[in-house]
């Protein structure tokens, strides 16, 4: 009797690694982007433990990584077991549904049977065994035709986060943690993420999607057929010679769009998208609140202190001091700070305007300040 094939073993990782997370300027910019950052203090990167979380599952041989241009050199330094076809660049971003897409069709065209899993470079994820099993439901889910997400269980009322607004319990797929998508829910405002969290059935949209390569790319042509198309064709000359001619003819055609567009909201609409409920906790870090969140858990401090050698002197004062400098930064009674002490920057914030970041770096590039970018 054949024992049972284990849809892990045609499980492969896809991790964007893109943007530049101005929220988080001007520590991350357009050279030194977030993923690339080491934002824990634990002397590595967001992008290199992303790595370190997915290689227990698939081995680093099923990890593919889509990137810029730009950051090539980087990604390949700081991922030294990364396999050369294995890195997908960008030539200019065009959002996640193109960047995400191109790395399925490749997988589908090295095999038909593919199922592929989507994990940003820049989040922060604690629980090693709470993530992995999460996976592995998602898959045994994919594996079945289904696109499946993976949803966190807030731990607070948060703004900054999309929501997953969670049906039937799906039983017949997994024996717990599994259920319907009814919708895809943008980031709401304070009362009304209140009574998500107080109704229950609402999990964060961690923006994780497990699918078949090819359901993946199916449902995807459904919104953007042309754009599928264009994927397909740059995935067949891929390891050609003729591959650097057909990228360079069909990206700058694609369009800019998201992935929760053309996959995510319209498969939850059409009954074909599934949860899994994860227990692990997980970050974002998308702006400087975040960061000090992270630092300050589980401490005595309410002071976060992030660089090398940065020097601080405190007194009756919380929030997070960012050094890059060999100034010595000085608090005194100020509470909720945010300082962000580079060599050519100086950003002063509260935790209360961290998100506001971003609207400053969209009024420097109108004024000029892109050397700053």
């Amino acid at each position: 009797m054949t024992a049972p094939v284990d849809p892990m073993d045609r499980f492969s990782c896809i991790i964007p690694a893109g943007g530049v997370g101005s929220r988080l300027w001007p520590l991350s910019r357009a050279k030194a982007p977030k993923f690339l950052l080491d934002l824990t203090g634990n002397g590595t990167s967001l992008l290199r433990d992303t790595w370190d979380r997915l290689v227990p599952l698939v081995g680093p041989e099923r990890i593919v990584v889509v990137t810029g241009n730009a950051h090539r050199a980087s990604v390949s330094e700081q991922l030294c077991n990364l396999e050369e076809r294995n890195i997908i660049t960008e030539s200019e971003p065009k959002d996640s549904s193109a960047a995400i897409g191109l790395a399925a069709a490749i997988l589908e065209r090295r095999d038909p049977d593919a199922i592929v899993g989507s994990f940003a470079a820049d989040h922060v994820i604690r629980g090693s065994v709470l993530f992995e099993r999460a996976v592995r439901t998602a898959v045994k889910a994919a594996d079945q035709g289904y696109i499946a997400t993976i949803g966190i269980h807030p731990s607070s009322p948060a703004t900054g986060f999309g929501y997953i607004e969670c049906g039937e319990a799906r039983g017949d797929l997994a024996p717990f943690d599994l259920y319907d998508v009814k919708q895809f829910v943008e980031k709401p405002d304070e009362d009304t993420a209140k009574g998500y969290v107080a109704q229950g059935g609402f999990l964060w949209n961690a923006g994780m999607f497990i699918a078949r390569a090819t359901v993946l790319l199916e449902q995807m042509a459904l919104a953007e057929p042309e754009m599928v198309a264009a994927l397909r064709e740059m995935a067949a000359t891929w390891d050609t010679e003729q591959g650097a001619a057909t990228r360079e003819r069909l990206w700058p055609r694609l369009p800019k769009i998201a992935i929760d567009y053309t996959v995510a909201e319209p498969a939850a609409a059409s009954g074909r998208m599934v949860c899994v409920a994860a227990h692990f906790e997980w970050d974002d870090v998308g702006d400087f609140a975040s960061v000090a969140t992270l630092l300050t858990r589980g401490r005595s401090s309410d002071l976060a202190v992030l660089g090398d050698g940065a020097q601080v002197l405190s007194d009756a004062s919380s929030g997070i001091v960012v050094s890059e400098s060999d100034r010595l930064v000085a608090l005194v009674g100020v509470e909720n700070i945010v300082v962000v002490d580079t060599p050519d920057v100086l950003l002063v914030t509260t935790k209360e305007h961290a998100q506001d970041v971003k609207s400053l770096v969209g009024r420097m590039k109108l004024s000029g300040g892109n050397h700053l970018l």
